[in-house]
């Protein structure tokens, strides 16, 4: 009888052609070399198949909704990084100290930025980067003290909000610890917001300062600076604007370098006053929210701090000699947190973008180096989307392979699959099959953490194999600090998101509408609550919505309702299976989980992304689908369908034919009702600045819902 872990190992191997005899010849040859390495290998790698074996978190008592902790917090949940450090100024502090002279945030220089047309005619900006150069941690800590020292010039407060609608870039942390210092309550806000959104969040935090870049200033406050009366005072991180005749009377713009220097002038002691206190507001967290206008998490001190203890205490070895690539929204908790645990251990962070990431990434020259390249980082933190492009340009150029070299990277990909499942290392396919795909993100990644959206196994198992190294799936939402659960580096199963940090103890609600209880076998199910001091605060003036997501226990703790379904595995590690609102009811009476139908159909080459959709006055499921240009345009060729890309799309019988790949593929994961019965192809894709996803590239089901109203009505047969 085989294992669920063999089962699903088979399922997730590429397919090979090799002539049979061949194949058994190499058979033979990898069971001669798997024998005669056992022994070293199973010294090397033994301990981490045991460990990963290990009771990771189990519950506080017998009673089925009892919080499970992990084996490492059972008597109490861990708060605090470094003895009296319970405030970030306190953090960086420590930090400065005892790295003064290393190196800690890092820029490329920019050399030559020009426009590159393209075959079609559009027009693309290209660059030639140097090399990192880098400021020290003492270095950054004076320019954050003069920052925000220069801001209490220009008359901020303490405890009165200040909003930073940036870029990701060494300037927004060192503006971000400034206001940490001065105890300035630093509002986040997404590069990628529209317009309505951004004023929503500067008029209800009533800010009169922001922090910007020149390009955001020019291409999305300018529009909209008339609508936020109190603001007073624009600063932006990268020079002046080159036009000022726009702004409204009584708003100044200033450069970050000269409010800098007026805080290096003033007169002020060493320690700013009015210093923070735990329960102190730091951040104003909006979320990119996947319903309606955004909200703002507040995050107090002690919550953050709450938050990276337990993520650090997951990252092995976690120290000076690693460097982190942060590219990623700051704006975005899972950044924010990452960075601050590289920032409070030593560890250097290099700033890069999405355009620039990879030597094929859309804005580097070609024949010039991306960030990873240069930087060669060791820590890396990436949302499923991102993964998923991975995954799917490296399985494109194994398909352009010659046979051989196809057929060799398959062998080599399905050994090391099944070695991993026993827990044992492959260092000769890492060494001389993986290590170009391993050289993509510069070739030193010892860790990848995956937030923000759940990944699939078999991105989470490709990740594995060929970047040859552990994917930390974790689980957190903004409203919990980004802190909830991550999985162990050497836990190499797939589909779990790990054990409850150190931080936080997690337990399973019973959900009767959706058929989840906290006593079902032989896994408890529930929807997720998660309690602890990393628990935040609540939504900032939106005491409806704080006193419906958060509540106290009798013993003063908060916990909040996260509306997702979970199920614990023996070993205390949970599983994402559901999601309350993602639960739809069909006319019928059958419930469809919509995310599980996007989950079992989203990794096929053929689809870039899905939204699935259906309603209660319908019988069956609809979908739209963003298909991958290059296996949609070969679909089309092989069916001699021609026309441009649009044409192709919205082509009745090219929308057949993928709803017929579709349904043989979900055959095997989905029930029949579950199934899309018609789709709407989408030519453009779905990006944050489209408004259709978050910036961690969650669907948008509302937004996605109104504007593809007329295709709705279509395929339900309204029109």
């Amino acid at each position: 009888m085989s294992t669920p872990g063999a089962s699903a190992t088979a399922t997730m191997k590429l397919k090979q052609n090799i002539n049979p005899i061949l194949l058994c010849l190499i058979n033979f040859v990898i069971l001669v070399y798997t024998i005669l390495t056992y022994i070293p290998f199973y010294l090397i790698c033994g301990s981490r198949q045991a460990r990963s074996n290990q009771l990771k978190a189990k519950p506080v008592n017998r009673q089925p909704n009892a919080a499970y902790r992990s084996i490492n917090s059972l008597y109490g949940l861990a708060s605090v990084l470094y003895p009296g450090c319970d405030t970030l100024d306190k953090v960086f502090k420590y930090a400065e100290i005892k790295f003064k002279e290393k190196r800690l945030l890092g820029t490329r220089e920019v050399l030559i930025e020009e426009d590159e047309v393209q075959p079609n005619g559009k027009i693309f900006k290209k660059v030639i980067l140097g090399d990192y150069n880098w400021m020290s941690y003492e270095e950054v800590y004076v320019r954050a003290f003069n920052f925000g020292n220069g801001l209490r010039v220009l008359g901020q407060k303490p405890k009165t909000n200040i909003a930073i609608f940036c870029e990701t870039r060494a300037e927004w942390m060192i503006a971000a610890q400034a206001c940490f210092m001065y105890n300035f309550q630093l509002v986040t806000l997404y590069a990628t917001l529209g317009g309505p959104a951004i004023v929503h969040g500067l008029n209800e935090t009533e800010v009169t300062n922001i922090i910007t870049s020149k390009e955001l200033l020019q291409t999305k406050l300018k529009e909209i600076v008339s609508l936020v009366p109190q603001l007073r005072h624009i600063i932006t991180v990268d020079g002046k604007p080159t036009t000022w005749s726009e702004f409204p009377k009584g708003v100044i713009v200033h450069t970050m370098a000269a409010v800098q220097a007026l805080g290096a002038k003033s007169n002020s002691v060493n320690t700013p006053e009015n210093r923070p206190t735990p329960s102190d507001i730091a951040v104003i967290m909006y979320t990119s929210g996947s319903t309606g206008l955004p909200k703002g998490v507040m995050i107090s001190h002690s919550n953050i701090i709450a938050g990276i203890t337990g993520m650090a205490e997951r990252i092995p070895g976690l120290g000076e000699e690693d460097v982190y690539i942060g590219y990623l929204p700051l704006a975005h908790v899972l950044e924010l947190s990452a960075e601050l645990v590289c920032l409070s251990h030593g560890c250097r962070i290099g700033y890069s973008s999405p355009q620039t990431l990879a030597d094929q990434s859309t804005k580097i020259k070609r024949g010039s180096k991306g960030d990873t390249s240069m930087l060669k980082p060791t820590l890396m933190a990436a949302v499923p989307e991102i993964m998923d492009r991975i995954y799917k340009n490296v399985m494109n150029k194994v398909n352009e392979m010659s046979s051989f070299q196809r057929n060799l990277f398959i062998l080599a990909y399905n050994y090391k699959m099944e070695q991993l499942s026993k827990g044992y290392c492959t260092p000769l396919c890492d060494r001389f099959i993986f290590r170009k795909v391993r050289s993509l993100l510069g070739g030193n990644i010892r860790v990848l953490l995956c937030g923000g959206a759940p990944l699939s196994a078999t991105t989470q198992r490709f990740m594995n194999i060929c970047f040859c190294c552990p994917v930390g799936q974790g689980y957190g939402l903004t409203e919990s600090a980004g802190a909830g659960t991550i999985t162990e580096v050497w836990d190499y199963n797939t589909g779990r998101v790990g054990a409850p940090l150190v931080c936080c103890e997690i337990k399973l609600k019973n959900w009767e509408e959706g058929g989840y209880f906290n006593t079902d076998k032989p896994h408890p199910r529930g929807e997720i609550l998660i309690g602890g001091p990393n628990v935040t605060m609540g939504y900032y003036k939106n005491d409806a919505k704080t006193n419906a997501d958060f509540f106290e226990d009798e013993h003063g703790q908060r916990w909040l309702c996260t509306g997702d379904i979970g199920e614990f595995d023996p070993d205390g590690c949970l599983k994402i299976i559901d999601r309350k609102k993602d639960l739809v009811k069909l006319q019928a009476g059958e419930y469809v989980s919509l995310g599980k139908v996007e989950a079992a159909l989203k990794n096929l080459p053929l689809i870039d992304n899905i939204c699935a959709y259906a309603n209660s006055y319908h019988s069956y499921v609809i979908g739209f689908v963003v298909p991958n240009q290059k296996e949609l345009t070969e679909l089309a060729r092989q069916k001699e369908l021609r026309g441009t890309w649009e044409e192709i799309c919205n082509s009745p019988e090219m929308e057949k034919e993928v709803l017929k790949v579709l349904s043989e593929a979900a055959v095997s994961g989905l029930e029949k009702f579950e199934i899309p019965v018609k789709i709407r192809l989408s030519p453009d894709p779905w990006t944050p600045e489209t408004g259709l996803v978050t910036d961690a590239f969650k669907l948008k089901r509302k937004e996605l819902k109104t504007h593809y109203q007329e295709d709705i009505e279509r395929m339900y047969g309204g029109k």
